[in-house]
């Protein structure tokens, strides 16, 4: 199980590494006037994006596999349900991201830069609250 449990922490941190660094693009992308650059940075954040959704599935199949061996299991594990749906939360800013790299190839972006600096803020607090929960197991 351990190698599993460190399988999944690998996984996890290289997927939110991808989601750490995709809106960041995301942001020069936002204050870009020239094409070649623009052109440049929408490559960039493709493959950014394929790269992060592959690595996204190791992580929750790793993590799928500790809630089968039953990791956090048993009385007090109310962490674990908390986690669980933080973890859906970054699912759905993972395809959030998606979604707006879409925008941006079309030119269809309405957002500035400044939206997307706060965008990327979104996993960090994710992270921050996934890894409290589940250090600490406050419930």
């Amino acid at each position: 199980m351990l190698w599993i449990k460190a399988l999944h922490i690998v996984f996890v941190m290289s997927w939110f590494a991808g989601l750490f660094y995709l809106p960041r693009i995301f942001v020069n992308l936002a204050m870009e006037t020239d094409t070649t650059t623009t052109t440049r940075l929408l490559l960039m954040a493709r493959k950014l994006y394929r790269f992060t959704t592959i690595l996204a599935v190791p992580a929750l199949v790793f993590g799928a596999a500790l809630l089968s061996f039953g990791f956090g299991q048993g009385p007090g594990n109310g962490w674990l349900h908390a986690k669980l749906v933080l973890v859906l939360l970054v699912i759905g800013y993972h395809h959030a991201c998606g979604s707006l790299l879409k925008k941006f190839e079309r030119g269809a972006n309405k957002r500035n830069h400044k939206w997307y600096r706060w965008f990327n803020e979104v996993p960090v607090v994710l992270l921050v609250l996934i890894v409290i929960l589940v250090v600490v197991k406050p419930f």
